[in-house]
């Protein structure tokens, strides 16, 4: 096993293309982004190789910073992989590759994410942390919309 991966698997409800809009759509990816508490008040997240995404990040009680990097691939309802870097970085940061797969399990979907390769093992914590959180945040979300029919609101 390589050191200092992130790896977390997530099954979602919801169908592989709407979980795969939640993760692209910069309006639904602002509304999961983060750890509890975190908002991101401005996401710049077109998925398309080559491109450059920026995102804001808002903690409760501290100040705006910004997470940025590039699209490595782009594979509609199944997946992203993109790069990864702080702005301004930590002196334990190194940029990493994101990569989340995704899974048609019916009415469900797996995901798993994979992060690496990280410089620390309290860097990695902090990133599993996060993912955590989002992605808890991201079920809830895909909850609602399935409430709605998968709309949404």
């Amino acid at each position: 096993m390589e050191p200092f991966v992130l790896r977390l698997r997530r099954s979602l409800p919801s169908p592989r293309t709407v979980v795969y809009t939640a993760l692209s759509d910069p309006k639904l990816l602002a509304r999961w982004w983060g750890p509890r508490g975190f908002s991101a008040p401005d996401v710049d997240f077109k998925p398309r190789v080559g491109r450059g995404y920026r995102i804001a990040m808002q903690p409760p009680d501290d100040e705006l910073f910004h997470l940025a990097g590039e699209f490595r691939e782009v594979e509609p309802h199944t997946g992203l992989a993109y790069t990864f870097r702080w702005e301004p970085p930590d002196p334990d940061d190194r940029e990493t590759l994101v990569r989340i797969s995704l899974e048609d399990r019916g009415e469900r979907t797996e995901a798993l994410l994979t992060q690496g390769v990280f410089a620390t093992e309290s860097r990695l914590k902090l990133h599993q942390h996060g993912w955590a959180d989002s992605l808890d945040r991201l079920e809830q979300l895909l909850e609602h919309a399935h409430d709605g029919r998968y709309r949404f609101s």
